[in-house]
């Protein structure tokens, strides 16, 4: 089954354009790995990302926005934990 990515988004709040951009980043990233990437619409300030039902990411829980680095380390991790970010991967500590 290939993984799905649901981006849950304020209209209130005119967030479209920032789950569009997100959603954009992991499909760019993951284009073989990733089965589907839904922006589902929304009220009351939510920005909640879940993968295949998992709540990975809640703005409100975390008291702000995930930086698409982050998100994409999240949903590596849990779908290709093998497969380099790149500049977006987490840094070893020295």
């Amino acid at each position: 089954m290939n993984p799905r990515l649901e981006i849950n988004y304020c209209t209130q709040c005119r967030w479209l354009l920032r789950a569009a951009w997100m959603a954009q980043e992991i499909l760019t990233t993951f284009e073989t790995e990733m089965g589907e990437v839904a922006l589902v619409p929304g009220t009351g300030g939510v920005f909640d990302v879940r993968l295949n039902g998992e709540l990975i990411y809640s703005r409100k829980e975390a008291g702000r926005f995930p930086e698409a680095k982050e998100l994409k380390q999240l949903i590596r991790d849990r779908i290709a934990p093998d497969k380099p970010l790149g500049h977006s991967d987490r840094k070893e500590p020295v």
